[in-house]
Parts: C-alpha cells; structure tokens; sequence
C-alpha cells in the first residue's frame, strides 16, 4: 500500500508543476506543459494556495516564499483591468486564459468568474498564512485583500440572482448561470463574504434552490457528476460538521456528501454498464479532464464515441473510457479507504507516479495507441488545474493545512455564515 513517504513523494513531484512552470518575471502559471500554452488565472490560483505546504514541507524557506507570493500578487493587481479586450479582466475579475508574459487576454476568451474565484481562494490562502510583521508578509496581506476585494459580484450576477459564468467585451455575458450544486459552492461563499461588493443572502438560497438530491446505488446524495466538482471548494473549507439549511434538513454535510460521491464513482467503475476496458474497483475518477479526440471507432463491433477535453461523470455520463488519477488522489480526505487502493493499482500502470509532475492526467485503455508504452491512450500533458487538487487535499489528508489557514481568513468564515452555515469550528 502507498505509505506516508509514497504520499509525500507523489505530494512533492506534483508540487513541482508550480515551480518549474511558472515565469519567473510576473510568477504567472502555464496553463498545462504544452509548448507555449498560455497562463491560467485558475492554476494561478492553485499555485498561490500551494505556498503554505512549499513552506511547511521545507521545500523553499519562508522568507522567500514570501518575495514570490509578493511579486506574484503585484503584477496581477498591476495587469490592466478595462473593458478593452486586450486587458487582463474586468471589474475586478479576470480573463481564463493570460498571455504568460505580458498578462493580457489570449484566443477572446471568457472572462470567467469561478477561475478568478480560484485566484481569489489563492490569494486569500497566503494572505492568511502569512501573518506576521516583515515587510513582504505585511505587503501580501495588503495585495491580496487588494486583488479579491475590487471584485465587484453584483455587477456579474447581470440584474439577476445567481452569479453568470463570466463575460466577453465582444458580445457581453454568457447566457450561462452557476446553479445546482457544483464547484461554484466556493464562488458564492467568496461573493458573500466581500467587505466592498458582496452578494445579498437571496444569491446563495438562488444557486441552492435547483440542487438535485438523489438516490444512486442506495446512496443518498446531493448530486453532481465530474469528481471534480466535490472536490475543489474543499481544497480550502474545511465542511466537516458544518451545514447550510439543505444540509441541515438532510442531517448531513458537504464533506460526507463527497463521500457519498466518490463512492459513487467507484461503484459506476465496478458496475461498468458500457464495457470500457481496465474499469473496476480499483481503476475510476471521472471527472473534468484530457480525453484522446474527437472521434468515433467500430470496436470490437460496438461504436465508441471519444472525447477531447470535457467534464465527465458518473453514473449519467458522458462517458468515453477515461479516466483520471489526479481526481482519486484528491478524494483522499473524504474515503482513504478506496483511494489509497486505487492509488496503488495506478502506481503499478506506469502512469508516472514518481515521476515529474506525478500522475498523468487521464489515459483510456479502450482507445488503442500503438506505439507508446502503455499499448492505450494516455494524455501527453500535465494541466496546472490537476495539481493543485492533489497537493492541497494530500496535505489536507496529512495535515489538515489548508482548511486550518482557511479558518483564519475573515472572507472565508463571512461568506459561510452570511449562506447560514453553522455548527462544527464556526
């Protein structure tokens, strides 16, 4: 089985996305290892909040920890914000994708709410941990209540309740709304708790109101189906024992909800109602992710139908074969008891465990490739967005860095109860 010291290695290989793939000028954060991809404000975001456990883990010493978050949070509250289509974001928030050396919008692409909320998250992880009295210190606390505290969330619910996925200066904001239960859990709790711009409660009762609570394999959940959305609102909240009034009408929380969720995906895995090769008990993690094209193949006399990048789930799909191991490894906190099995099968398929950045993002074993190692398809690149998760939730299994920082941070516990959560450390 992984040990402690397997954990620890997976933790630091994975860590070091963020330190090799980051432009040492502005501290901007390539979008994944492709040649010339552009910065992500998300992976950003998950860089800064990965500072903590750098520090903690004795991986760079504090003091110059410090100088990069610093140097970071300065060029992004510099980055032009305007309605100009070559700024770096609007109102507050930013452009998906950023030039990595200049910072500007690249490709006219959204300006996008829940990844500025990922940068949000992050830099209100090192305004929190870095509390104390030296110049840097004091100066990242002052930059990074700066950067979340201009947003400006009325302005992106457009006249209506619940937040939209962003904006575009060419033909205005997408029609596109966060509501259902998903990862936008954490872009309200952010919106609420703003000191200058925040959401009225009615926000937050708006994005609850069309959550689906179901039964799946006799497990009640509230459900959603890409892993991913269970996982990432959590990298920084710790939800044990505390509940809004959904959950409290459920006697439950958002952390056994997760729970629930991953056992979910490992029972569709084990059922396998479409037949893709290598799903089992310990072999799923489906979820927002790589995939091997666009395109349709005749095997084995059955039609497949696959998949570029998309959110997957389960059981509902959509579902193409893939597979993630950097979700599974995120799911750690919430039932180690399946994941530390399933880390171990992936560790024997040769998918990079050890290696640099860890873990590749997805393969598929049904899609054949000849010529590579594996005999099946296995993503070429690492996504900055697929490490965060796996560094911040090991060391939230180990530890419980991230959700202790978090507790610290006034945004953080306003936005929660200003939802009406209650009970457990609040």
């Amino acid at each position: 089985m992984p040990t402690e010291q397997d954990l620890g290695r997976l933790q630091f290989t994975t860590l070091l996305y963020y330190l090799q793939c980051t432009n040492p000028d502005n501290g901007l954060v390539r979008d994944k290892t492709e040649p010339n991809a552009p910065a992500s404000i998300a992976a950003i975001g998950m860089a800064l909040a990965t500072i903590p456990v750098v520090v903690e883990r004795g991986v760079i010493i504090r003091k110059f920890a410090a100088k990069i978050a610093r140097k970071r949070l300065e060029f992004l509250l510099g980055c032009p914000q305007g309605p100009e289509p070559d700024a770096s974001g609007y109102k507050g928030f930013f452009y998906h994708f950023l030039d990595i050396e200049t910072g500007r919008r690249v490709w006219e692409c959204e300006l996008s709410t829940i990844d500025s909320a990922f940068l949000f998250a992050g830099a209100l992880t090192a305004a929190a941990y870095f509390d104390g009295e030296d110049a840097d210190e004091a100066k990242i606390r002052m930059l990074a209540n700066a950067l979340y505290e201009r947003a400006d969330w009325n302005w992106a619910c457009d006249h209506g309740l619940t937040l939209t996925h962003g904006w575009r200066p060419e033909s205005g904001f997408i029609p596109y709304r966060w509501r259902g239960y998903d990862e936008g859990l954490l872009l309200y709790i952010l919106g609420l708790g703003s000191p200058t711009h925040p959401l009225p409660p009615e926000a937050y009762a708006a994005y609850t109101e069309s959550y689906e609570w179901r039964n799946i394999y006799g497990r009640e959940l509230l459900y959603s189906g890409p892993l991913f959305t269970h996982q990432l609102s959590h990298m920084w909240i710790d939800f044990r024992g505390i509940r809004d009034a959904f959950m409290r009408d459920r006697d439950t929380d958002y952390f056994q909800n997760s729970r629930q969720a991953t056992y979910v995906q490992q029972e569709y895995a084990i059922r396998n109602p479409m037949n893709f090769r290598g799903y089992g008990e310990h072999c799923w993690g489906f979820t927002a992710c790589d995939g091997p094209g666009w395109t349709k193949k005749q095997l084995d006399g059955v039609e497949r139908e696959f998949f570029d990048y998309i959110a997957r789930g389960a059981p509902f799909g959509p579902d193409d074969g893939t597979v993630s191991p950097w979700v599974v490894v995120a799911s750690l906190p919430f039932a180690p008891e399946i994941v530390i099995p399933t880390v171990r099968n992936f560790a024997q398929m040769n998918l990079g465990m050890t290696h640099l950045y860890g873990f590749k993002p997805s393969f598929n074993q049904t899609y054949a490739v000849e010529g590579n190692d594996a005999g099946w398809w296995v993503s070429p690149y690492h996504f900055g967005i697929d490490q965060g998760p796996v560094v911040l939730m090991i060391e939230n299994f180990r530890t419980g860095l991230l959700w202790n920082i978090m507790r610290r941070s006034q945004p953080i516990v306003t936005g929660l109860r200003r939802a009406g959560f209650t009970g457990g450390w609040l």
